[in-house]
């Protein structure tokens, strides 16, 4: 005889609730009478004038630059974006607080969900670690790189120009001129055939606007 203990499974069907008409209609009314929805309403208005409008005057822009109303910006006045830039939905470009820059050259495209972060915070030295110090390193994209939905770049890393980066990977080293990585951590696993790269040139921003 086994000494495992054998577990019984108990089937268990449930449905969800059906609101008649009647009942929709009260949780319309109590919905709309209820102040609390409106205090939130006024927070999300909160967050997206401080992660978002505000700090979107701060940036310095190249031409044509297309981004999403959904992205949040962290000490913007760090934030560079070349000519042409598309950054995607929901994505998340926090530089350091103090130096750490974020640089995106011209032609680079991010998709939806990217973050890329130019700080991190210490975790060796003390506790809670939100009020620990934290490491600042630049965060550089060359031109016409392609950073696929999920992507996080960390501080430090610097992405040659032509690069493309698969979704979800996450990128703690840099990457190579023209290469496609994939992976956490991400890792090169092929090359972009030399007529798909930019021309030579700076891979950075000529100076863009304010």
């Amino acid at each position: 005889m086994s000494s495992n203990p054998i577990s019984t499974v108990v089937e268990v069907k449930a449905h969800k609730q059906r609101l008649t008409a009647a009942q929709r209609l009260v949780r319309f009314v109590r919905s709309n009478l209820d102040p609390r929805a409106y205090l939130h309403l006024f927070r999300l208005v909160n967050y997206y004038n401080h992660t978002h409008v505000v700090p979107r005057r701060a940036l310095r822009l190249g031409r044509g630059v297309a981004l999403s109303p959904t992205i949040s910006f962290a000490n913007a006045e760090r934030i560079e974006l070349g000519d042409r830039v598309h950054v995607g939905a929901f994505c998340t470009l926090w530089a350091g607080p103090s130096t750490g820059r974020i640089v995106l050259g011209d032609d680079c495209l991010l998709g939806p969900n990217v973050l890329l972060t130019a700080a991190n915070y210490r975790f060796n030295d003390g506790s809670p670690v939100n009020e620990q110090a934290m490491d600042e390193a630049d965060v550089i994209l060359g031109r016409d790189v392609w950073l696929g939905a999920g992507v996080m770049v960390m501080p430090g890393v610097s992405i040659g120009d032509g690069a493309i980066v698969g979704a979800g990977a996450i990128v703690t080293r840099s990457l190579p001129v023209g290469c496609i990585a994939v992976g956490s951590p991400a890792k090169v696993v092929g090359q972009r055939n030399a007529s798909a790269l930019p021309s030579s040139g700076s891979a950075l921003p000529s100076g863009g606007r304010t």
